[in-house]
């Protein structure tokens, strides 16, 4: 595996903030790039809407930080179509979804990028992420695009990390949930202190339970949440997800990115 470039600030790995001949003087010793996914959607009654944008990004950049490798901007809109019942809801459909992401990715294919690492912080996305992901191989090869048979995708998802579930279930256990989580909703309040002052103890939530499109999701789960407490989560709490989440992504995008040594020509 080439080296990637040292970083020791966030600034550095952020592709927005470079220049056009820094991105293709790093593309000469590392074809790695990193891609925050997430999704603007309700996250109970005291979670902030941009929940898993805001999470997915803030990792990827401390992966990104840790690694040297370049981040891009983080895609902050997904597939959240069963939440539009709630106000402040933003949702890509599916199809739009799988649009935008193959044309992320297929740009730069086109760079010269090959190891191409979506962090995700929705489970919404997760079916469709893979879906373009397929597509974009299958363009990719059709459009000729020198790099197509070494172009690998992979879609890692922070909350499902093993170090962060295990952490979820000591600290929180039944009461973790499924959506409006007191380990996402944690992190969080880590990284914007002003979101504390809206966390409040709130009735028993309504149990998971199957999805039918929004109406639905509002009948069964009148405020949003689905089985989780997020007044249990606390900003030192998110503190130590961000790290165990960084820690675990940032082995498997070494070992992501190690396997170009092996199917690159």
């Amino acid at each position: 595996m080439s080296d990637p470039i040292p970083s020791t600030t966030t600034e550095a790995i952020r592709l927005q903030l470079r220049s056009w001949p820094e991105v293709e003087a790093y593309l000469e010793h590392q074809k790695g790039v990193i891609v925050p996914l997430g999704s603007t959607e309700q996250h109970g009654p005291t979670g902030a809407i941009g929940t898993d944008a805001l999470t997915a990004e803030a990792v990827a950049l401390e992966v990104g930080r840790r690694s040297g490798v370049l981040v891009t901007p983080a895609q902050a809109f997904g597939m959240a179509e069963h939440h539009l019942g709630f106000a402040g809801t933003i949702s890509l459909q599916p199809s739009t979804l799988l649009a935008v992401l193959h044309d992320v990715v297929l740009s730069l294919a086109r760079h010269g990028f090959e190891r191409i690492y979506v962090i995700n912080g929705h489970g919404g996305n997760i079916a469709t992420a893979r879906a373009a992901f397929a597509q974009a191989h299958a363009t990719a090869a059709s459009r000729g695009l020198a790099n197509a048979g070494r172009l690998r995708f992979k879609l890692a998802n922070w909350f499902t990390a093993g170090p962060v579930m295990r952490t979820a279930q000591a600290l929180y256990g039944e009461r973790e949930g499924h959506h409006a989580t007191p380990s996402e909703i944690a992190l969080t309040l880590h990284l914007e202190p002003s979101l504390v002052a809206k966390q409040r103890p709130l009735p028993e939530p309504a149990p998971a339970g199957p999805i039918h499109g929004p109406e639905d999701f509002r009948r069964r789960h009148p405020d949003g949440r689905m089985g989780s407490d997020p007044f249990l989560a606390s900003p030192a709490h998110g503190a130590r997800f961000l790290d165990e989440a960084a820690t675990a992504l940032a082995a498997d995008l070494e070992g992501f990115l190690g396997e170009e040594a092996s199917t690159a020509d």
